[in-house]
């Protein structure tokens, strides 16, 4: 019973995650758009809060990033938003933990295609 919970614990442990975690990976998706980062941010976090009450909007050097987080605290979805190279637009790229699992995710996608 000791291995079991041991393994158990091990398990879990291994499957946390955190915004640096994420963006270490591949993005899901790279977009662009030619609204500034706080616009394009500010458009999306308010569906990104409706997925996760928990969700996090914040200013980086560079732009924006907004996190949302499981109730375990896991990082599941990181939206990198950062001013393009031209200073005319934004780059944005969504990171996403188990991005193979999409059940309950599909509004964060479609907000983005909104807002951009």
């Amino acid at each position: 019973m000791r291995i079991f919970f041991g393994v158990a614990t091990v398990l879990l442990l291994a499957g946390c995650s955190t915004p640096s975690d994420l963006m270490a990976q591949k993005p899901v998706s790279t977009q662009v758009s030619q609204k500034l980062p706080k616009a394009l941010a500010l458009c999306v976090y308010p569906a990104w809060q409706d997925y996760r009450s928990n969700a996090v909007m914040n200013e980086t050097t560079s732009g924006f990033r907004i996190v949302a987080g499981s109730d375990t605290g896991q990082t599941d979805d990181v939206l990198d938003i950062v001013l393009s190279d031209q200073r005319n637009g934004s780059i944005i790229k969504h990171y996403q933990r188990a991005s193979w699992s999409q059940i309950g995710r599909g509004g964060l996608s479609s907000a983005l295609n909104r807002c951009l």
